[in-house]
């Protein structure tokens, strides 16, 4: 009951956190651009805030760039106006394009914090490895034509495991405060044509799970040796990794946080639905 929330009544402002899916081809990232460029923020905010009557500011939990998907996307907003989930979810989808979807509502105390409150974020990157490309899946798949070894990769991903230093997979313009992050989990799963990484962290730098991936790729191709991994991240140097992985693999799948009042989905995406293997997210 509404009485039971008084942030949630008409008159006063209230938080609503939103969990969105998107795919990320056709937009130049999150991130609205000074130059107008399309982006997912900005076909978000306009739809959320004709559905609030008013302009709205989205805080997310991990800005995706240009081409990168999501599946888990977590963010939330400050409004006076009061719809309840189902208007909220409903009414901003059909104003959204068919690539954008919410998934679901949810109403949150003023505590509650899309980006800051999240304890851990994490992606998951799908390659095709295959003698030739998707006709179907392409923008959702990055191809690899040249046949892959799971376990060179795998051992070279547990030699990134931990709190380091991640400067040597950071991108130039990346904009965080410090590089080192604490990554819980890189693991392999290999199904079919399909290789999956799944990878967790208390946060990611800019193309930090591309540039990793770049890396594992040149490793399981064998045109690198299983230790180059550690030595690229005591380099702490970018220019001593390899190339960035495309960005149409990468997806972001989940935020976690100490709370259990929010809704819960599959991880994602949906291609990877009964996929074995890759255990919780």
């Amino acid at each position: 009951m509404i009485e039971d929330f008084p942030f949630l009544r008409p008159e006063h402002q209230f938080r609503v956190a939103m969990c969105v899916e998107y795919r990320g081809s056709g937009y130049y990232g999150w991130q609205i651009q000074k130059t107008g460029v399309k982006t997912v923020q900005a076909e978000l905010t306009e739809a959320i805030s004709r559905v609030a009557n008013e302009p709205v500011d989205l805080i997310v939990a991990g800005r995706t760039d240009a081409g990168v998907h999501a599946s888990n996307q977590i963010l939330h907003f400050d409004t006076s106006s009061y719809r309840k989930e189902y208007g909220w979810t409903s009414g901003v989808n059909t104003l959204l394009p068919n690539d954008i979807s919410v998934q679901w509502t949810h109403p949150v105390d003023t505590g509650f914090h899309a980006r800051f409150s999240a304890r851990e974020r994490a992606y998951r990157y799908i390659v095709y490895n295959a003698p030739m490309p998707s006709g179907i899946l392409r923008d959702g798949l990055t191809w690899e034509r040249r046949d892959l070894n799971l376990e060179r990769m795998q051992a070279a991903a547990e030699r990134l495991l931990g709190e380091h230093d991640f400067s040597a997979f950071r991108a130039s313009n990346c904009q965080a405060h410090s590089p080192v992050k604490d990554v819980r989990e890189l693991r392999l799963v290999r199904q079919g044509r399909l290789i999956v990484l799944q990878a967790r962290a208390n946060g990611f730098l800019y193309h930090m799970v591309r540039n990793i991936m770049g890396v594992l790729l040149a490793i399981g191709r064998g045109d690198k040796p299983v230790e180059w991994a550690r030595e690229v991240l005591e380099g702490r140097d970018r220019n001593l990794g390899g190339i960035t992985a495309p960005a149409a693999g990468l997806y972001f799948v989940r935020a976690r946080y100490d709370r259990k009042d929010l809704p819960e989905r599959e991880a994602g995406p949906a291609i990877l639905d009964g996929f074995s293997g890759l255990g919780e997210v």
